[in-house]
């Protein structure tokens, strides 16, 4: 089938997902619904997939290859409308990749880069589909009311999920880079802006947030933040004993995700962060 308003249907894609975003803005600002928040940007990325591959009417193997945020925004068309605008952005961007690929007339041979990228692709998502149904089955349980899950994978990361998720769209990056020529190679901004998303924006800075002011001071949920990587899955009786200059070079324990700690808290755990440096 013929290409439709740009060889690598950036256009199109474009045009769809707002249409669509714009379409559950409406049901969210009118009906004040927001459970279908998640569902909007999850079947965005699946209904992109699907048309440019069905547009493009080839079907290579590397063409086949799947998402959450949501803040109460109710009685606030503005933010809403902000929240929604930079959701169509982003879903548009995260799925460059996939676009492109679908797009292309290229089929090279399967290579290294094809199956490196589908097993960071499957990993990732197996990864946060099993923290996702650990973190389910650990809220729906009663005697866990009030406390932040610390049970299966979250032992070794504060948020696996999102780990999950980075890895998952980097391993599509991967699998497409064999077809990639020239100013293609751009769609690299699709993980990169997904992956500082989350670790600087909507994702992470936001839960540690919320769950400092929550639990801030609660001894043992300083203990887990204190000993628990905030993204790497990473043993805590390791974790727990690594300098600061690692845990923010290389786990990406950066500052922001302590800034609402109780000071007290705050103070303690810097000073075992010092000391630590000092022993090292």
């Amino acid at each position: 089938m013929g290409t439709v308003i740009d060889s690598h249907f950036l256009g199109l894609t474009a045009i769809v997902t707002l249409g669509y975003q714009l379409l559950f803005f409406v049901i969210i600002a009118l009906l004040k619904f927001d459970k279908v928040t998640d569902f909007a940007r999850s079947t965005n990325f699946v209904i992109l997939a699907v048309l440019t591959l069905v547009m493009k009417g080839s079907w290579h193997f590397r063409q086949w290859g799947k998402h959450r945020r949501f803040d109460e925004m109710h009685g606030n068309l503005g933010k809403l409308a902000v929240f929604w605008i930079f959701q169509v952005v982003s879903v548009w961007i995260v799925s460059l990749p996939i676009t492109v690929v679908n797009a292309s007339d290229r089929n090279p041979s399967i290579q290294a880069q094809d199956i490196t990228g589908w097993i960071m692709w499957f990993f990732g998502l197996l990864v946060e589909a099993t923290t996702d149904q650990q973190k389910l089955t650990f809220k729906n349980s009663p005697e866990n009311r009030g406390k932040w899950c610390d049970v299966g994978v979250w032992k070794y990361s504060r948020h696996p999920n999102y780990f999950g998720e980075i890895f998952l769209w980097w391993g599509m990056f991967v699998a497409s880079t064999p077809v990639l020529e020239n100013g293609e190679w751009l769609v690299i901004f699709g993980p990169i802006f997904l992956t500082l998303l989350l670790l600087f924006v909507s994702g992470i800075p936001l839960l540690e947030e919320s769950a400092d002011k929550k639990y801030g001071n609660v001894s043992a949920y300083r203990h887990y933040k204190r000993t628990t990587s905030p993204l790497i899955l990473l043993a805590p009786s390791l974790c727990g004993n690594l300098p600061s200059w690692f845990k923010l070079t290389l786990l990406f324990e950066f500052p922001l995700y302590s800034r609402s700690l109780p000071q007290e808290s705050w103070n303690r755990k810097s000073k075992k962060g010092s000391d630590a440096v000092k022993h090292s």
